[in-house]
């Protein structure tokens, strides 16, 4: 189970850093390559797209970080 959390929480990460950078870069007129296809959304379904992005990986860290078995109902 902990080999699972660590997982998360490195794939959440990943998700926030890239995110933001992604966000900073399209303030500068960069993008990143793999996400270039994020385009065809227009520029305000690929902002939200890369918002709803660092919000997942928070979420993932939050989950991989919080031990549901021990929490209280």
């Amino acid at each position: 189970m902990n080999k699972n959390k660590t997982f998360l929480t490195i794939i959440g990460f990943l998700f926030v850093i890239i995110g933001f950078l992604a966000i900073f870069l399209n303030f500068v007129g960069v993008d990143f390559a793999f996400l270039y296809w994020l385009r065809a959304f227009g520029g305000l379904g690929a902002f939200m797209t890369k918002i709803l992005m660092v919000l997942a990986g928070f979420i993932l860290v939050y989950f991989g970080q919080v031990d549901l078995d021990k929490e209280e109902i």
